[in-house]
């Protein structure tokens, strides 16, 4: 019986393009039913490793274990998988049905079979009255779900999606996020996605791998890596936050002091550094406070001039030039309709925040 915890093992995976390793001595364990994101930039490594997994391309050397079973060698077709393209790739002469029924007749299903098998992702994707339709006559999301349907008709035991939302505006793309989530868990399928978007990592996976130079720099759940970055790139690439450069001047086992050139920070717990080793701070945005006048103690907080402020609705973004010339990201939430300090261009404010927002960085 197979472990579900590791139904699927990338086992120090190599991809090597003429000396030039696109993924590098990879390793991973996905758990079945899992929504596991490889999150990273452009020419990090994320879609030829998704590649290997659907037989696209061939390891240099490692290997790919599904459910028990080595895949190394077995082409495309014979892989117990389906990948999702950025495209989505309908057919435009065949109609939503028979782009459903397509990969289930060509298995040579029994036509009954086909029929119940169609009907029955038409109703999980919710398109059934559009089944007679063509795809151009079908908004993007909706060619998303057929898509979708197509890929989880042959009932696949790992769903591969390559930027699935991709072709999608902002407002569509948020929307079908928590769509396709529902699906893929209703269905129980065991799901790999590459996506450059941090936020659509974010809200789908369950687990995600941040990818770089065809490493993982850090792999965790969503509030992991966003809370505990374990890089300056990590602490960077995902979300917006402020990194401040430093010096570890105390290291004690519940508590850490960083000098760094516009404050002192106090951080509640020890990192197990030297005194005088360079470290950087990660701060949120969101976890910092403006206010008129000094706060009270000698950490945590810094004075500054308000650069610019952008206003988006539901927060209200400022950026606060400090002493050192740092400009330092802060988001407030407007709660209220009238906020108690408005603060405005050219405004002396002080930033402050508690001994448990900082992230202290040691690479």
């Amino acid at each position: 019986m197979n472990d579900n915890a590791k139904f699927l093992q990338i086992q120090d995976v190599v991809k090597d393009f003429g000396g030039y390793k696109a993924v590098n001595h990879v390793n991973l364990d996905i758990a079945k039913g899992e929504i596991f994101a490889l999150l990273g930039s452009s020419g990090c490594g994320k879609t030829t490793l998704l590649r290997m997994l659907a037989g696209f391309e061939t390891p240099t050397s490692g290997r790919i274990v599904l459910n028990g079973v080595d895949l190394a060698g077995m082409p495309p077709y014979e892989r117990p998988l389906n990948m999702m393209f950025q495209s989505y790739a309908l057919f435009p002469h065949l109609t939503v049905w028979d782009n459903i029924a397509f990969g289930l007749r060509r298995d040579g299903l029994p036509a009954e079979q086909v029929a119940a098998r169609v009907e029955a992702m038409l109703k999980l994707v919710q398109l059934g009255r559009y089944a007679k339709r063509k795809p151009h006559q079908l908004s993007g999301g909706q060619q998303q779900r057929v898509a979708l349907a197509r890929s989880l008709a042959k009932q696949p035991q790992m769903l591969l999606l390559d930027e699935p939302l991709a072709a999608l505006d902002k407002k569509l793309r948020e929307e079908t996020q928590i769509e396709l989530v529902n699906i893929i868990e209703q269905v129980g399928v065991t799901c790999v996605m590459v996506t450059h978007d941090q936020e659509e990592a974010m809200t789908m996976a369950t687990r995600i791998a941040v990818m770089s130079e065809g490493r993982f720099v850090q792999v965790g759940a969503p509030k992991a890596i966003y809370e505990t970055p374990a890089t300056r790139f990590v602490a960077d690439f995902i979300g917006n936050v402020n990194l401040m450069e430093g010096t570890l001047a105390v290291d004690e086992p519940d508590h850490v002091v960083v000098e760094c050139a516009d404050c002192r920070h106090y951080v509640g717990h020890g990192i197990t550094g030297t005194a005088g080793m360079p470290v950087a701070m990660a701060l949120r945005p969101e976890k910092i406070h403006l206010s008129p006048s000094e706060p009270a103690g000698e950490f945590n907080k810094a004075r500054g001039t308000v650069q610019e402020l952008s206003y988006f609705g539901s927060f209200t973004v400022y950026r606060i030039k400090l002493g050192s010339g740092l400009l330092m990201a802060v988001s407030q939430a407007n709660t209220a309709r009238h906020r108690e300090h408005d603060f405005t261009w050219g405004d002396t404010v002080w930033a402050q925040w508690t001994d448990a927002t900082q992230v202290v960085l040691t690479q």
